[in-house]
């Protein structure tokens, strides 16, 4: 599947991935000592739902709008979401959606640091044009599998790694699991958050197993349906994995992901579920 950001920003995939990441987030922000947050595939930083890509697809309309629209949009869970997609509209204007690492820098503090790895050139330059001047943002093109050889541990030795490819390779799901659990192993203190879609049963169901395989230790995985699996294998749900998740990030997630069903989901066919993959 091509799931380049421009054409899907907003979407339902991305209201669930943001909203569980920015819980992740916070619950760093408990501590006063400071944190980083890496983001290896972190796309342009921002988007405009105008622009050609949002509109070809449309789907912002059952995503970020629809939850606009909803009593859902002021829970209190989503509140620091909420509020980075709120920013960046007054800042960028209102039509405007915030990727992951505008929405990671938004919730940072002073002592806090963000670094976003984008490989695609043009979608690069728009990244570093985003954050360009912002001393606690470092931009580098460069691939994100290979940030996670390179860069790991972080000065801070605090932090969390988002993990959010394109899926335009074969073999990215196998990729994520040899990759991360590399990672893991050079740095088994931080935090892993791994976005995926969620189209074929098998393919679900065998990246499960292979993190269950992995040798990581305590994973969760946060599961969202729109709809059943279907023949034609189109895009029915989203996943967000964590390795190392806060002690709080389950529940957490359980009523988020509840909350969202009945505005995300299709037709009264959407469904979720927490399964803690791998024990501590």
């Amino acid at each position: 599947m091509n799931y380049r950001h421009a054409f899907h920003a907003g979407n339902f995939a991305d209201v669930v991935k943001h909203a569980l990441l920015s819980r992740l987030i916070e619950y760093l922000k408990r501590k006063d000592k400071p944190f980083r947050v890496m983001d290896t595939h972190a796309g342009r930083g921002r988007y405009d739902l105008d622009a050609d890509e949002a509109l070809r697809t449309g789907e912002a309309e059952a995503g970020i709008e629809a939850m606009r629209r909803s009593d859902v949009w002021h829970h209190a869970l989503l509140a620091p979401y909420r509020e980075a997609v709120e920013a960046a509209g007054a800042e960028l204007g209102p039509q405007s959606y915030p990727g992951s690492p505008w929405i990671a820098r938004h919730l940072l503090r002073r002592q806090d640091r963000l670094s976003a790895y984008e490989l695609h050139p043009v979608d690069a330059k728009a990244l570093a044009e985003t954050f360009a001047g912002d001393v606690q943002v470092k931009t580098i093109e460069l691939d994100g599998w290979l940030a996670l050889g390179a860069h790991l541990p972080p000065k801070e030795r605090r932090g969390l790694v988002l993990i959010d490819p394109p899926f335009e390779e074969v073999g990215e799901f196998e990729r994520i699991v040899a990759r991360v659990g590399d990672a893991w192993r050079r740095w088994p203190g931080g935090t892993y958050a791994i976005w995926y879609p969620i189209k074929r049963r098998g393919q679900y169901e065998a990246f499960h197993a292979a993190l269950r395989e992995s040798g990581m230790r305590n994973v969760v995985a946060a599961d969202f349906f729109r709809e059943p699996f279907s023949a034609n294998e189109r895009l029915v749900g989203t996943g967000f994995a964590v390795v190392n998740p806060p002690f709080t990030f389950a529940t957490e997630a359980q009523i988020i992901l509840k909350a969202l069903v009945p505005v995300l989901g299709v037709a009264d066919r959407g469904n979720c579920g927490i399964i803690a993959l791998v024990a501590e």
